[in-house]
């Protein structure tokens, strides 16, 4: 990608414009970490770029972006810009067009994602990304009063960037932070939780919830229950401890997750019973909550005979055939018995064994 990415700034560099490589990449690639996504900044303008490209997938012409595929892949170019007054703590109410990088860089969040790269590979450090990268430091560029009272964003952000890249946060950026956290309640539920799913995905979890806490944001974020939790590997164990369905947008596989492992944290999660209701990712969800070895919870599971209905080897059909009955509401008790019976080991698991035990159960016991 970093390859096409440098021929990507050339093309534009042919029609006399400047570009270069911004924000995540090059740090990332200085701090020889894996990086993904490639952004582009230029003082080409939107309307310039499209008479570049064939491809354009989408463009935000109010933010003076557009999204491009060069060779396959897939880049977001923004023209350098200035942002003016600040709207709803959160978006420019007006961007300007401006003809220079350092003044594009002025505009963005921390020093740390200043670091840019030009078509021949060269790292262009004017705003001292560099100094901070190496102090492990996250700094605003320019004021941190305004930059947190323009966009509240800014403050998650940084949290995020502290636990991913384990560095500190300013003092003076967490003084403001603490000041206008109050900010957080005019964003989208949608935009705290993407950056919350960062923090509690992240191995350094643990110390990103401890600056929240710090900070005073957990009220502001709709998260009071966050100093009880319990620290756990995974992500969606600290929504569920959290209990703030109400508070977030959930898709509905994280809700009916987050409700089953409520349901079984307090249930024996390594009896047969509960692990086949439940299945093994949500026993396995609960046992970090309970402190159980996984590794004994997938042992238990690997023991048992079936996981589910369609484990069972005599299908409804088959059964109604060894019955003589059409298909009715007597199945629905029948299989329940079944289950039991082959999660208790009572009976084996073949069409053998159940037919006998629905021929001495069910047919001879009624004559």
């Amino acid at each position: 990608m970093y390859d096409i990415a440098l021929k990507l700034l050339k093309k534009i560099e042919s029609f006399g414009y400047k570009a270069y490589i911004i924000g995540g990449y090059p740090r990332d690639l200085y701090l020889k970490r894996t990086a993904n996504d490639v952004d582009i900044c230029t003082d080409a303008t939107p309307m310039e770029l499209h008479n570049m490209f064939s491809e354009i997938v989408c463009s935000n012409s109010e933010y003076g972006t557009i999204t491009v595929i060069f060779e396959n892949v897939r880049f977001e170019i923004t023209t350098f810009r200035r942002e003016l007054k600040y709207k709803d703590s959160r978006h420019p109410e007006q961007i300007e067009y401006v003809d220079n990088l350092e003044e594009d860089l002025k505009r963005r969040d921390f020093t740390i994602n200043t670091l840019a790269i030009d078509k021949d590979g060269n790292q262009i450090d004017l705003l001292n990304a560099k100094e901070d990268l190496d102090s492990k430091i996250i700094r605003v560029v320019g004021n941190p009063k305004t930059k947190i009272k323009e966009d509240a964003l800014r403050i998650l952000r940084a949290i995020r960037f502290a636990t991913v890249l384990n560095f500190e946060i300013d003092s003076k950026l967490k003084q403001y932070i603490k000041r206008y956290g109050n900010t957080l309640k005019r964003l989208s539920k949608d935009v705290k939780k993407s950056e919350l799913d960062i923090i509690f995905s992240n191995s350094n979890k643990e110390y990103g919830i401890k600056l929240i806490l710090e900070l005073k944001l957990e009220k502001h974020l709709d998260i009071p229950n966050l100093k009880n939790i319990k620290i756990t590997p995974s992500m969606i164990v600290t929504w569920a401890e959290l209990n703030v369905l109400d508070n977030y947008n959930f898709n509905s596989i994280e809700r009916e997750t987050i409700h089953k492992i409520n349901e079984v944290k307090d249930k024996n999660i390594l009896d047969r019973h509960v692990l086949y209701q439940y299945g093994l990712y949500t026993c396995t969800m609960a046992a970090e909550l309970k402190d159980i070895d996984k590794k004994e919870l997938n042992k238990e599971f690997a023991k048992m005979p079936i996981r589910s209905k369609l484990d069972i080897a005599l299908s409804p059909l088959e059964i109604c055939e060894v019955l003589n009955k059409e298909a009715g509401p007597f199945l629905k008790p029948l299989i329940n018995d079944l289950e039991n019976k082959l999660i208790e080991n009572e009976i084996e698991n073949t069409k053998e064994s159940i037919t006998n035990y629905i021929k001495e159960k069910y047919i001879e016991r009624q004559i």
